[in-house]
């Protein structure tokens, strides 16, 4: 199945043309507890088809992304008749799409849905490509499906109800397409101020950010080959991700991803010759926009056992990369040892000044 992908500055108006055109026989509508309070009511003002929606609302956060949540979600989708023509729109960040769509690809063995993200994260990362999933026992996105929405709606209409950590979360996921794209997508998003980021003129840089996604998601959905290229910045993120997690003191995904970054270059530098100046160029741009993580010598051991987790790892006992030639020139199925993964998490915080 095709995905539609929307770009506007009218969400709810092409919502509503979805809704009608898909006449599902019946409309359900999950949101987190942020946004089923800063965004729903003001899109259902707008959407007639959507204000006759049943609301199933859950609660923020990504630690919430788990079992017993989606659960939830069948339960009321059960309790409320929900068939296999029924429709479910999630409106909501990264957490909310990933959740929603599992629930909906395993509802009656799938159900149709819409994604409309309302984070800039979500909008360029989890929402698009069809990648579904929960958190489980303590690692992210342990359990999940592919399971492509019918349609994903992008605007920035909602960014100004987020924190700015919100936005830098969001941000990092275009980097990182911009680090695959080229040189010069590269240079632009470096050059995107965002201490005074204007969400409004956020919305090209965000399609092109996106098309790059679609593009790779395209050749390859299941990620057998090329996709992996969208895990750069990945296996160190989740493994960052999965540490603050166990430890009580949970980090946006963007951020942990954006530090990823930094490490896969400099594991890209050892290995492939990466310009060790662009590398610099990076982390000072991460350094400057992005908070340092807590991190010791003593960390990298468990860092490292959370990496032998990643999904992309082939075996138990290698630990899969991607990586950069340079930026454009993307090299997937790298693995590094524990002691050159120590030795980027060494140089990886000397470059963050931790």
């Amino acid at each position: 199945m095709e995905q539609k992908l929307i770009f506007t500055s009218e969400p709810a108006r092409e919502l509503d043309t979805l809704i009608f055109g898909y006449a599902p026989s019946g409309l359900f509508l999950l949101a987190d507890t942020n946004t089923a309070r800063l965004v729903v009511p003001q899109l259902m003002e707008h959407s007639p088809a959507l204000a006759a929606a049943q609301v199933i609302e859950i609660t923020a956060g990504d630690d919430h992304k788990s079992l017993d949540a989606l659960a939830h979600v069948w339960h009321r989708l059960s309790d409320s008749g929900a068939t296999r023509h029924s429709m479910l729109v999630n409106v909501g960040g990264g957490m909310v799409t990933d959740l929603g769509g599992f629930a909906a690809a395993t509802f009656k063995r799938g159900i149709r849905f819409i994604n409309l993200p309302t984070t800039l994260l979500g909008a360029v990362d989890a929402a698009v490509g069809g990648k579904t999933g929960i958190n489980f026992a303590g690692l992210k996105n342990e359990v999940g499906v592919f399971a492509k929405a019918c349609a994903v709606i992008i605007s920035t209409r909602y960014f100004g109800t987020l924190p700015h950590s919100e936005l830098l979360s969001g941000y990092a996921e275009m980097l990182k397409h911009a680090l695959i794209e080229s040189p010069q997508a590269l240079a632009q998003a470096l050059d995107y101020d965002l201490g005074s980021a204007d969400p409004g003129q956020l919305l090209p840089l965000l399609e092109r950010s996106v098309r790059v996604k679609e593009r790779i998601v395209t050749e390859d959905p299941f990620e057998r080959g090329i996709r992996r290229a969208l895990n750069l910045g990945h296996t160190v993120g989740h493994a960052f991700e999965s540490k603050a997690m166990a430890a009580g003191t949970p980090v946006p995904h963007g951020h942990a991803v954006a530090w990823g970054l930094v490490v896969d270059l400099i594991l890209s530098h050892i290995h492939l010759g990466f310009d060790s100046a662009i590398l610099r160029q990076v982390a000072q741009f991460v350094s400057d926009n992005y908070p340092a993580p807590s991190l010791k010598c003593s960390d990298y051991g468990t860092l490292i056992e959370l990496m032998r987790h990643d999904k992309k790892n082939v075996d138990a006992a290698t630990i899969n990369f991607t990586l950069l030639r340079a930026p454009g020139d993307v090299c997937i199925d790298c693995t590094a040892s524990p002691d050159e993964i120590s030795a980027a998490l060494d140089i990886f915080r000397d470059l963050m000044h931790i």
